[in-house]
């Protein structure tokens, strides 16, 4: 959220006549320059259709931090990387680029959306982008629902 800032200004440039000008100005600054940061904890998930157990769910968790991402399973970190955003048509588009672990020199397009405090990604194990939030046999979509942890 960007927010202004009221600067003030003394103009003499004339002995007798002095004036303020107020004016605003938009700040570059803003408070989460990226809204999708933080600790999500996944409820539903499918890949390529199949649903993945909650006792599975349980265990997970996704940390995304201001360009780096990371998966956690059961304490323990199985995936890590870098990240940028986009905007592809009307999807709002993630690239990972894994670093370590499981998927360690893959580069994984994906979509989300986010709505409050749930985010929902669509990855595309096979290296493609998806063209919509599904998940069904053949497809290799990974579709994750997360909720922030408060």
């Amino acid at each position: 959220m960007a927010h202004a800032t009221r600067i003030r200004v003394r103009s003499e440039i004339y002995p007798n006549f002095r004036r303020i000008v107020e004016i605003d100005f938009p700040l570059m600054v803003s408070i989460s320059s990226n809204p999708i940061e933080g600790t999500w904890l996944p409820f539903k998930a499918e890949l390529s259709g199949d649903h993945a157990p909650h006792m599975a769910l349980a265990k997970m968790r996704l940390v995304i931090g201001a360009t780096s991402y990371a998966v956690h399973f059961g304490g323990e970190t199985t995936d890590e990387g870098s990240y940028t955003l986009g905007l592809v048509e009307e999807f709002r588009t993630m690239t990972l680029v894994s670093l370590r672990g499981t998927n360690a020199g893959r580069t994984i397009p994906a979509i989300f959306q986010l709505s409050g405090d749930r985010l929902r990604i669509c990855y595309g194990l096979e290296g493609t982008l998806p063209t919509g939030f599904g998940s069904t046999a053949g497809t290799c979509h990974y579709l994750v629902s997360y909720r922030r942890k408060a």
